[in-house]
């Protein structure tokens, strides 16, 4: 039972990452990134492949935090024109591809077969249950690190740019806001978060393949992003949490409706994942932490 709580705990901490990352970008610039699954896989297999080479697991993760941010630059540098719904298919597109090119490079990620053996740090000296409790420490410290600079960034100068970006790129061009140095910021930020998201993942389970970065996620991270309360970092980490929970406390449907084949209890799964979605935004349509822009400074 207690591996199982660590389990949660810390799955939770890397979504809570990607909501963050989702957040920012989402919440903070108002581009609609549907390629989030793509950036998680872009920071596992980078850190995969470059601790595979012998290097240790924390050069492994600042690789992932460079491949996270070159691909958020190449994004957005492909994305300049696109606002709206067209960046939002643009980026599923890019995830899309990058889960194409997992499946396909088999001399780079190992194609379907996926990449195993994975450095895990110290899972030797501390064993599985003081590993799980060392991870979940790690990860725990990495979602606050990144969710105290986020919410830094989200009352500073820079956060304020983004949030009149969001609201009408014109008007805060108009006014002498570098809209595409801010976006390309932003999308870099966003996209780095991710990566590292994948790369602790990645570490963390020891096996990674290109099933394990479905659009799905996306959806989910979404989902806890809308939850929380669009905008607010804290209230995208709680979202992530609750998420998790709730998807956790779906594999237990089988107990609830007895008599269904695996296949029918999976598809159950993902219906009352949709249904949750759909209520959110019917009943809390602005999150369970709202967003609360404060009054402009009085000048004198």
């Amino acid at each position: 039972m207690l591996s199982y709580l660590l389990f949660t705990l810390t799955m939770g901490g890397i979504y809570a990452l990607l909501a963050l990352s989702l957040n920012l970008i989402w919440g903070g610039a108002g581009m609609v990134n549907l390629g989030l699954a793509g950036f998680f896989a872009v920071g596992a297999y980078a850190s995969a492949i470059a601790t595979g080479a012998g290097t240790p697991v924390a050069v492994g993760l600042v690789a992932a935090l460079g491949a996270g941010v070159v691909a958020g630059l190449i994004v957005t540098f492909a994305t300049l024109k696109l606002r709206d719904d067209y960046l939002a298919i643009v980026t599923l597109g890019f995830a899309e591809v990058v889960r194409l090119i997992a499946l396909n490079e088999r001399w780079l990620t190992n194609g379907s077969d996926g990449m195993s053996g994975l450095k895990a740090p110290f899972k030797a000296e501390l064993g599985t249950q003081g590993f799980n409790l060392f991870y979940l420490a790690l990860v725990s410290l990495v979602v606050l690190a990144a969710w105290a600079l986020l919410r830094r960034l989200d009352l500073s100068p820079f956060g304020r740019s983004l949030k009149a970006i969001r609201e009408d790129q014109e008007l805060a061009a108009f006014a002498g806001k570098r809209v595409l140095r801010f976006k390309f910021q932003a999308f870099a930020l966003s996209a780095a978060i991710a990566g590292l998201a994948g790369a602790l993942y990645g570490h963390y389970q020891t096996y990674i393949s290109p099933d394990h970065f479905q659009p799905l996620i996306t959806i989910y991270i979404f989902l806890a992003v809308s939850a929380g309360g669009v905008g607010r970092p804290t209230g995208a980490v709680i979202g992530a949490y609750a998420v998790v929970v709730f998807l956790e406390a779906t594999r237990f449907v089988a107990d609830i409706a007895p008599g269904l084949q695996p296949v029918q209890i999976a598809a159950l799964r993902e219906m009352l994942v949709g249904i949750a979605l759909i209520l959110v935004f019917y009943v809390r349509p602005q999150g369970i932490l709202p967003e609360r822009i404060p009054p402009a400074p009085r000048t004198i």
